[in-house]
């Protein structure tokens, strides 16, 4: 027993000594304060655990009240720079391809797969980024895409019943749509089948990167595969249709397949599994927090009616929604800005220093990884007055003191999100056929939190009554 304790005796002084030689090295190397956290795994479970809740500000509040806005940590097996720094984050979003370059963690990069958007570099990621932008600009909106979004939304809420859990309906809304932009897919078994694979594969994302200690990740991995397999049936045989030269598509995989250079069925099944999870997850959840936002501000959702109300009038029920009747939404856009900076789906991004690179005071080494967290910023009252709570009309122009220039919600530099204006606009319609179409109460207590799981409690669920006193379950494609 006496030996047993000094052991663990010893260890705990040669891990602190340790520890303060190791700290004691970074400060000479002129790093930001911090601390790497636990051997191997870092701070990786701390930050995981945050997010998996309905509050994930506590991770980083306590780290820039002790450090400051920029420190030290270890995530995801590296050592990384934490950046809540707004001077900063531009920066480093600025010097893309520069300075710094794109790098994620291993459990998202297995999971997208090597050929996805987000892991090219240098001229492939600028023409892949410059074809997947052309697919969702004003302009392809406004003339092909606009029709699509409205019909999917309808479609979608003429089966609502009178208990909807609102983020598995908002989920199938973006995935159709998406699956239509790429490949031409109406909504049917095909593309449902696919989608609740993709629900295993994104909760993979967030979770360790070890097949044998993390059941999470090991069905995500197989989920992936099935993914992978479905999507390769797809591209071979439009691949063959395009050689045997009959009626083309215009889709997304049409101007793959007819690209210059060619890729490989490999390269676009990453790239389609890649563009399939941004416009799945980060716009349905946009969706459904735009809902709870409004529905927690009631002076805010009658304002938004009564915009919509307006709309409607000049339209008969069956009258689609025009690129006209989107330009006309001033206060929906100032919901949707909000509900952007509120929610920050796109918490930030991971680069990695190609040099040495200089900063705000400090140091970071060649290799390191940096994380700009655009949801400290977003969140900082130093940016924004009062900035946790929802108020819609920060946004107004006669009224904003918000800086723009510290409001990233899609990211910034060569890496942008090339779909932002498609979730602005698919979020519009969602709202306008929202509150046209139905009235509603939360279910029960709100547990939804930013990174849902598929259990039933984390989808929102809401109590709907139409608004024209019909119910309906019929799901229909018109």
């Amino acid at each position: 027993m006496a030996f047993t304790s000094f052991i663990l005796l010893l260890s705990s002084v040669a891990a602190a000594f340790l520890l303060f030689i190791r700290r004691t090295r970074y400060r000479r190397m002129g790093l930001p304060p911090g601390s790497l956290g636990y051997p191997l795994i870092g701070e990786t479970l701390q930050l995981i655990k945050a997010y998996k809740t309905e509050n994930p500000e506590p991770f980083i509040d306590e780290r820039v009240a002790r450090y400051g806005s920029v420190f030290m940590t270890h995530l995801f097996g590296e050592p990384t720079i934490f950046s809540a720094d707004a001077e900063m984050n531009r920066f480093v979003l600025q010097n893309e391809g520069r300075l710094f370059e794109g790098s994620y963690p291993a459990s998202i990069c297995n999971l997208l797969g090597k050929h996805s958007l987000v892991l090219m570099k240098g001229s492939l990621h600028k023409r892949m980024h410059s074809l997947t932008m052309s697919f969702a600009n004003s302009s392809i909106i406004k003339d092909h895409l606009m029709l699509d979004i409205d019909r999917l939304v309808r479609f979608n809420l003429d089966s609502w019943s009178s208990r909807v859990l609102l983020m598995e309906e908002a989920k199938k809304i973006t995935f159709e749509l998406t699956v239509k932009q790429l490949m031409s897919f109406d909504p049917g078994e095909w593309s449902e089948s696919l989608r609740k694979e993709y629900i295993l594969v994104i909760e993979g994302f967030f979770s360790l990167p070890l097949p044998l200690f993390s059941t999470t990740y090991r069905k995500a991995i197989k989920a992936r595969s099935k993914v992978a397999e479905a999507l390769t049936v797809v591209v071979v045989k439009r691949r063959q249709e395009e050689e045997e030269r009959a009626e083309r598509k215009k889709d997304m995989l049409a101007a793959l397949l007819a690209a210059d250079d060619g890729f490989s069925d490999e390269e676009i099944v990453d790239f389609l599994v890649a563009i399939l999870v941004a416009g799945y997850e980060t716009t349905s959840t946009i969706m459904t927090l735009a809902v709870k936002f409004v529905t927690e501000t009631p002076l805010a959702l009658a304002q938004l009616k009564e915009e919509h109300e307006k709309i409607r009038e000049m339209k008969s029920d069956s009258d689609s929604l025009e690129w006209s009747d989107y330009k006309s939404m001033p206060f929906t856009q100032c919901v949707v800005n909000e509900t952007l900076r509120m929610a920050n789906i796109i918490g930030g991004v991971f680069r990695r220093a190609m040099t040495d690179v200089e900063i705000k005071g400090y140091k970071i080494p060649k290799g390191w990884k940096v994380f700009s967290s655009f949801r400290a910023v977003h969140l900082d009252p130093n940016h924004f007055k009062d900035a946790r709570t929802f108020n819609p009309w920060r946004w107004q122009s006669n009224v904003t003191t918000s800086p723009c220039n510290v409001f990233a919600p899609f990211g910034g530099g060569p890496r942008i999100c090339p779909g932002y204006e498609l979730a602005r606009v698919a979020l519009s319609v969602f709202l306008h056929r929202l509150v046209t179409s139905f009235s509603w109460i939360p279910a029960e207590k709100d547990k939804l939190v930013f990174f849902p799981t598929t259990r039933t409690e984390k989808r929102y669920p809401i109590i709907v009554k139409r608004r024209d006193g019909g119910l309906s379950s019929t799901r229909k494609m018109k």
